[in-house]
């Protein structure tokens, strides 16, 4: 199976949910753990324990990792490769997005087989139009691997870009429709997508037949029931991100995976 279909039976087996790795200067000291790598490497390592084989979807916020340097980057290969030993899935919120050898440089380090930053999908930005992101969608597709496009955010300023309209339609509907038409072979689709669950006008998603990897729920204000509305008819294949809601409950490593367990059975 491709990502996408690997994706939709993991959520009808776990709950639908996403939960984030964020490893936040803030987080790693409320934690008891330190703002340094040695704290970082401990908070993955409960993060793993924790949710590996208990949810749907993982993802490791890059950022947080790659402000270490190198040695961030070593103990978010470690944490990939944790969860992939485990069978569970994971996406690499890295937001790439280039031209050419470039993105297939990207494609490369976070799609590619063996790679020592290989995830399950990666998250991507259009800004150069989805054309430019061919790189990664074709590894993906040859690799069984899946990327989530940025569409509709949840933060204010990219709603107010994505939703202006060209010929009268949004722009977030541009990246959703651009997206869609890798899909169409049947089947569930690898092409998927990120709309926020606080966007007031989202995109309709009714014809994109892949993932939808949905952020904003809890801290930034949304809902589950921001999700039903947002998902429609289409549930089955959207994933509430949730990050800060769930690693409060941290760090004892029963009450993050309860919390994200019982989360799940609502997304």
């Amino acid at each position: 199976m491709g990502f996408g279909e690997r994706l939709v039976a993991a959520g009808e087996k776990h709950g639908r949910l996403c939960v984030g790795i964020d490893p936040h200067a803030g987080l790693l000291e409320t934690w008891g753990l330190g703002d340094s790598v040695e704290g970082l490497r401990a908070f993955s390592e409960i993060c793993v324990e924790a949710f590996a084989g208990h949810v749907a979807l993982v993802k490791p916020q890059v950022a947080f990792f790659e402000r270490f340097g190198s040695a961030g980057f070593a103990v978010l290969e470690e944490t990939l490769a944790a969860l992939r030993e485990a069978g569970t899935l994971t996406v690499a919120d890295a937001k790439r997005g280039d031209i050419g050898s470039t993105m297939e440089g990207y494609a490369r380090a976070w799609l590619g087989a063996g790679s020592p930053l290989e995830a399950d999908a990666v998250t991507l930005t259009p800004f150069l139009g989805v054309g430019s992101l061919e790189p990664a969608i074709r590894l993906a597709g040859e690799n069984g691997k899946g990327v989530f496009v940025m569409a509709a955010n949840s933060n204010p300023e990219a709603e107010a870009f994505q939703a202006q309209r060209v010929d009268g339609v949004s722009i977030a509907q541009q990246m959703v429709d651009a997206c869609a038409a890798y899909n169409d072979g049947g089947g569930v689709g690898d092409v998927g997508v990120v709309v926020g669950a606080t966007v007031a006008d989202p995109p309709e998603l009714g014809g994109l037949n892949a993932p939808v990897l949905m952020p904003g729920v809890g801290a930034q204000g949304a809902t589950f029931e921001d999700v039903v509305r947002i998902a429609g008819r289409r549930a089955r294949l959207v994933f509430p991100n949730v990050s800060r809601g769930v690693l409060s409950a941290g760090p004892d490593v029963d009450k993050l995976r309860k919390c994200a367990v019982d989360m799940g059975k609502r997304a």
